[in-house]
C-alpha cells in the first residue's frame, strides 16, 4: 500500500511484508525476507550445496595426500607401497574420531543436559495415563502449564479414533525424546527436527484413514494440541538457549528502545488521538498484551498476544479518525507501542516463534501478518534514524544522548513535568503536578509577604523605643524627684495621731438642736 503523500512518518508498502520469492505468503526478517516453505528450500539447497562441496575438497585432498605420498616413497619397495595410503588414511581417521571424541567430552562436561535411558524396543504406554505420570525418564513434567497441557492433549486424544490417538502419541514421545538426544546441537538443528517433524505429522495425518475427507481445520486443529503439548516440555531447552546470542541481542534491543523514549507519535506520524481516554485505554491493553507475550511458552499462545495487540491498535486508530484504519498507519502506530512497552526479551521471543512454531500459522492468516509487522517493527527499531523522526542529526545525537528532549531542546536540567507531556496517559498526573507547583508558588509569595511584616514590625519596635526615650529625655528633673518622694509624704500621712472624725471641730461652731419627738395629738 503506497505511503499518502506528503505524510510524516514511517511507511513500507505491504508488497515488502511478502516473500520476495513471489510465493504470496508472509516474509520475516529472519529468514532474509522469504517465507518458512521458500526459506526452508534455500536452507537446503545451501546446505547441500555446502555438504557436496566439502566432499569434493575432502576427495581432491585425499588425492593430492596420495599423490604426494605415492611420489616421496617411490625409491620403496613396490610391496610395501600399496597398503601404505590406505594405512595411513585410517591412521588419520582414528586420529580425528579421537579428536572429536575429546572435545565431545568437554563440552558435554561444560553442559548440563544429562543422557536420557534408552528407550526399550517395544515399549507402549496408555494414552489416557499421560496426565498422570510420565511416558518416560525423559519426559518429565515441567510445572503447572505442562501438566495442563499434558491434560488437555489427553481429552483432545480421546475424541480420535485409538489407532489415530495412539499413532499421533508415539510421535509426538519420539519427536520429544529425539530432542532431548540433540540438546548438545545447535539450535538451527533442533529447529530443522522440529519443523520436520510437523511437515512429516502433517503429511501423515491428511494420508490417515480417520483423517481422510475431513475438514482442513480438524488437521490444523490436531496440529495446534500437538505443538502446544511439544513445546510445553521443551520450552526450557528450546527458549533462549545458552549455545545462542539471543540474550545479547535482547540485552541490545532494550537498551535501544530505552534510548529512544522521547520518540512522540508525531515523529513516527502516528495518527491517534492522545487527548481521548478511549484511545489511551486502547493502547494501554496493547502495551500491556505485547508484555504478556514473555509469560507464554507455546508459540501459539505469543502469537496470540500479539493478534490481541494490533487488534488493539486497529481500534484505537478507528476511534481516532472516527474511519475504519488502514495498514499505512498500523506499522508506525506499533513501532510507538512498542517503544512505550520496551517488551522483555524481545528478541528471544521473535526467534522463539521463527524456530519452532508450525510455519503454516506465520506464512497466511492474521497471526502471520501481525507477526511480520513486528518483525518489521523491530527492525525499524534497530536502524531508526534522524531522517525517518524527521530532525537533523545534532538533534538525534542530542536525543539519544540524553542531553536533551524534543520537550527540553537546551541542555538545562527540567522537571519531569516539562516530559510528562509526552505520554499521554499520565495527563492527570500532569495536571496535578501543574497544581502542586502553582501552590509552591503561592506558597513561596505566601513565605516572603510574611518575612517582609516581620521585619516591618521588628522596625516599628525599634521605632517605638526611639521616641518613648526621646520623649523620656524631655522631661524636667523635679518633676521626676517629686514623684520619686511621693512614698515619704504618703508614710508621714500614715504616722499623724488618730482620733474622732469631729475632735478638732471648734467649740465655736453651734449647731441647730437636735429634732426632739413629739406627741401625735398635739
Amino acid at each position: 500500500m503506497a505511503a499518502k503523500p506528503g505524510r510524516k512518518g514511517i511507511h513500507v508498502d505491504h508488497s515488502e511484508l511478502l516473500c520476495k520469492k513471489g510465493c504470496g505468503y508472509y516474509g520475516n526478517p529472519a529468514w532474509h525476507g522469504y517465507c518458512s516453505k521458500c526459506w526452508r528450500e534455500e536452507y537446503n539447497k545451501a546446505r547441500h550445496r555446502q555438504i557436496k562441496e566439502d566432499r569434493e575438497l575432502a576427495e581432491r585432498l585425499q588425492k593430492e595426500e596420495e599423490a604426494a605420498y605415492a611420489s616421496s616413497s617411490s625409491s620403496s619397495s613396490s610391496s610395501t607401497t600399496a597398503p601404505r595410503p590406505i594405512a595411513f588414511s585410517k591412521f588419520e581417521e582414528k586420529k580425528t574420531q579421537e579428536k572429536a571424541r575429546k572435545v565431545n567430552t568437554v563440552k558435554k562436561f561444560f553442559t548440563t543436559s544429562k543422557t536420557p535411558p534408552k528407550r526399550i524396543p517395544g515399549d507402549t504406554l496408555d494414552v489416557r495415563s499421560e496426565a498422570r505420570q510420565p511416558p518416560s525418564a525423559m519426559v518429565r513434567q515441567h510445572g503447572v502449564e505442562s501438566s495442563q497441557a499434558a491434560g488437555e492433549f489427553q481429552e483432545f486424544l480421546k475424541l480420535l479414533r485409538k489407532p489415530a490417538a495412539q499413532d499421533i502419541f508415539k510421535r509426538c514421545r519420539a519427536c520429544i525424546e529425539g530432542m532431548q538426544l540433540k540438546r548438545d546441537r545447535s539450535i538451527e538443528e533442533q529447529s530443522d527436527f522440529v519443523q520436520d517433524f510437523y511437515q512429516n505429522l502433517a503429511d501423515r495425518l491428511q494420508s490417515h484413514s480417520v483423517f481422510r475427507g475431513s475438514l482442513p481445520e480438524q488437521v490444523e486443529k490436531t496440529m495446534d494440541n500437538v505443538e502446544k503439548f511439544i513445546l510445553t516440555r521443551l520450552y526450557k531447552h528450546v527458549f533462549c538457549p545458552e549455545s545462542t546470542e539471543d540474550e545479547k541481542k535482547d540485552l541490545a534491543i532494550q537498551k535501544r528502545i530505552r534510548a529512544l523514549h522521547w520518540v512522540t507519535p508525531q515523529m513516527l506520524g502516528v495518527p491517534i488521538n492522545e487527548s481521548s481516554p478511549q484511545v489511551i485505554d486502547m493502547v494501554e491493553k496493547a502495551i500491556t498484551d505485547i508484555i504478556e507475550m514473555d509469560s507464554k511458552c507455546v508459540p501459539q499462545d505469543k502469537l496470540a498476544c500479539i493478534t490481541r495487540c494490533s487488534k488493539h491498535i486497529f481500534n484505537a486508530l478507528r476511534v481516532s479518525q472516527n474511519e475504519p484504519a488502514s495498514a499505512d498507519d498500523f506499522l508506525p502506530t506499533l513501532i510507538h507501542v512498542v517503544i512505550r512497552a520496551n517488551p522483555p526479551r524481545l528478541q528471544s521471543n521473535l526467534q522463539y516463534i521463527t524456530r519452532f512454531c508450525h510455519p503454516n500459522r506465520l506464512m497466511t492468516g492474521e497471526a502471520g501478518y501481525y507477526f511480520t509487522n513486528l518483525c518489521c517493527a523491530v527492525a525499524f527499531i534497530e536502524k531508526l534514524d534522524a531522517q525517518s523522526l524527521s530532525v537533523t542529526e545534532e538533534e538525534f545525537d542530542r536525543y539519544m544522548s540524553g542531553n536533551a528532549s524534543p520537550h527540553r531542546p537546551t541542555q538545562e536540567p527540567s522537571s519531569l513535568v516539562d516530559e510528562l507531556p509526552t505520554y499521554p496517559a499520565l495527563a492527570p498526573l500532569h495536571s496535578n503536578l501543574l497544581a502542586l507547583q502553582e501552590l509552591e508558588k503561592q506558597q513561596c509569595q505566601l513565605e516572603s509577604s510574611a518575612a517582609d511584616l516581620d521585619r516591618a514590625l521588628v522596625a516599628w519596635d525599634e521605632s517605638v523605643a526611639q521616641e518613648v526615650a526621646k520623649v523620656a529625655r524631655k522631661f524636667p528633673p523635679k518633676v521626676q524627684a517629686s514623684i520619686s518622694s511621693l512614698p515619704l509624704l504618703l508614710a508621714e500621712v500614715d504616722e499623724s495621731p488618730s482620733g474622732p472624725l469631729d475632735s478638732e471641730v471648734e467649740d465655736s461652731i453651734t449647731l441647730p438642736p437636735p429634732l426632739l419627738p413629739q406627741p401625735a395629738g398635739s
